[in-house]
């Protein structure tokens, strides 16, 4: 029975270990760029398949700003060419904690007093692999806060009344892990 457990436990870890050899992406990364905006975002596949997203932004004043995974990392004619917040499973825009939002809805980031904004949360729905994955596509930051959907503005159920793009990033797998 000792030996059973021995060769189980052993199997579990050697299949952990290699879905990890076999390319599974398990660190991705963003340089946001935009204006006077710049900035590294890193995207951490969790154990739990929660991915952590960590980073410093400098160059916006004190206060809120939107902070989206938009669908397409093309950068041909800037930000603009992002197109929409990702959203594979059609949901409305919401807040990151929401039963339904977006996959890129990410909330609000927070420049302090020296214009630089520390990011370092959990989300469930993102992913780094599969269904919700979000190698490939752009981080965006935008010009005011994200409402989460819960205004009457007319752009608040689509973009959280966000505003323009300040700055963006295509997501892309991280060299050297």
């Amino acid at each position: 029975m000792f030996k059973h457990i021995i060769i189980l436990i052993a199997t579990v870890v050697v299949s952990a270990f290699a879905h990890h050899l076999n390319g599974a992406p398990h660190v991705a990364s963003a340089r946001l760029k935009g204006g006077d905006v710049d900035g590294n975002i890193t995207f951490t596949q969790l154990d739990d398949n929660k991915v952590r997203v960590q980073g410093t932004i400098i160059g916006l004043t004190p206060g809120q700003y939107g902070f989206h995974v938009h669908e397409k990392g093309d950068l041909s004619n800037g930000c603009a060419s992002t197109g929409a917040h990702y959203n594979p499973e059609n949901q409305p825009h919401g807040h990151p904690d929401d039963k339904e939002r977006h996959v890129g809805d990410l909330g609000n980031v927070e420049f302090d007093a020296n214009n630089i904004a520390t990011i370092d949360f959990v989300d469930s729905v993102l992913s780094l692999e599969g269904d919700h994955n979000i190698i490939g596509r752009a981080v965006v930051l935008h010009e005011r806060a994200d409402d989460f959907g819960r205004t009457n503005h007319p752009d608040s159920r689509k973009t959280g009344n966000a505003g323009g793009r300040v700055a963006c990033g295509v997501i892309g797998i991280q060299s050297g892990v």
